[in-house]
């Protein structure tokens, strides 16, 4: 993978912190707006970056480029992804995918139509312990609930109350905690059932963004609540019942760090089979093979599993009387 990445934020910083550990994956180019140039600058130096552009254009043309990791802010995913898949590029773009389900299918639509990889950056999809996860399911036997919980107090949750609008929780920039740290929740949770029955959202709105809330998943044998909070703070975790056992997992849902397996009456089995301390080393390295090979089954079973996510959010975001 020739990779180029565009943005300067806190994620691209965290992506290139492993990403030379991927023999495969070379840093062709980097790209963000000219008040980021210093930073840039710096990156290259440390990393080993080929070019910096501060024109996304000029970097679409640079043939050193074959896939563009998009990490800015969640609004500009669609048509940065668009462009790029037009350009002839694969695209790995962070998540939330899109805004909305209609552009993810368009972008979908597009990157199958021209045989381009076009996948979303999700942890959980990719982590071990939740692979492994999958596998320990059919032990509990017939599950009734299931419970995750990702509250983290945001940095900008002050500002934001002190009269700033930060991106986190702009309405037009498609922030707010369904689509920022929620979805991690609903991810997790249908990659393991699948596409829910009903779809329930019940939101905390300030100033028409959802700080926190609550999404009800009703898959009629059993149903499921994923709390999502950037307002306030509690211990992260996620919980599967079943009437033969639970399973445990005391971290938050992009993080997977460890699970417990209780059977009935019985001793708890922690399971730990990662292999890397960094939580998106598994997906990059899943991203790699997959455009090394050009294996564009896994992408259609991946794009199939984020537009069930995708429409989730849409239905989640209709049940609130949010806009999309």
């Amino acid at each position: 993978m020739k990779l180029g990445i565009v943005g300067a934020g806190m994620i691209v910083g965290d992506v290139l912190s492993f990403i030379h550990e991927i023999p495969d994956i070379s840093l062709a180019a980097i790209c963000s707006r000219s008040g980021h140039r210093e930073k840039l600058l710096d990156w290259q130096h440390r990393y080993g970056i080929s070019q910096i552009y501060s024109e996304y254009s000029e970097m679409l043309m640079d043939d050193n480029v074959d896939t563009v990791y998009i990490g800015l802010p969640n609004h500009l995913h669609f048509s940065y992804a668009k462009e790029a898949l037009l350009r002839g590029k694969h695209v790995i773009c962070e998540k939330p995918f899109t805004s909305n389900l209609k552009e993810f299918l368009e972008l979908k639509e597009i990157a199958l139509q021209r045989k381009r990889v076009l996948l979303e950056a999700i942890t959980n999809q990719y982590s071990k312990n939740v692979l492994t996860m999958k596998e320990y399911l059919p032990k509990l036997g017939d599950i009734k609930i299931v419970e995750c919980n990702y509250s983290q107090y945001s940095s900008r949750y002050d500002a934001f109350q002190a009269g700033e609008t930060p991106p986190a929780f702009n309405p037009a920039m498609s922030g707010g905690a369904l689509m920022d740290i929620n979805i991690y929740n609903i991810h997790l949770v249908i990659g393991f059932f699948g596409s829910p029955g009903k779809v329930e959202y019940y939101a905390n709105m300030e100033r028409g963004i959802d700080t926190s809330g609550m999404l009800m998943l009703d898959y009629g044998t059993f149903k499921c609540i994923c709390i999502g909070s950037k307002d306030s703070t509690a211990r992260s975790a996620m919980s599967i019942q079943g009437n033969k056992g639970y399973i445990h997992m005391p971290s938050s849902a992009n993080i997977c760090d460890y699970f417990e397996y209780t059977p009935n009456k019985e001793t708890p089995i922690r399971v730990d089979h990662k292999d890397h301390p960094h939580r998106m080393f598994d997906e990059f390295a899943e991203f790699d093979r997959i455009i090394r090979e050009q294996d564009l089954i896994k992408v259609k079973v991946m794009l199939e599993h984020s537009g069930k996510v995708m429409k989730v959010i849409d239905q989640a975001k209709q049940s609130a009387q949010m806009d999309s």
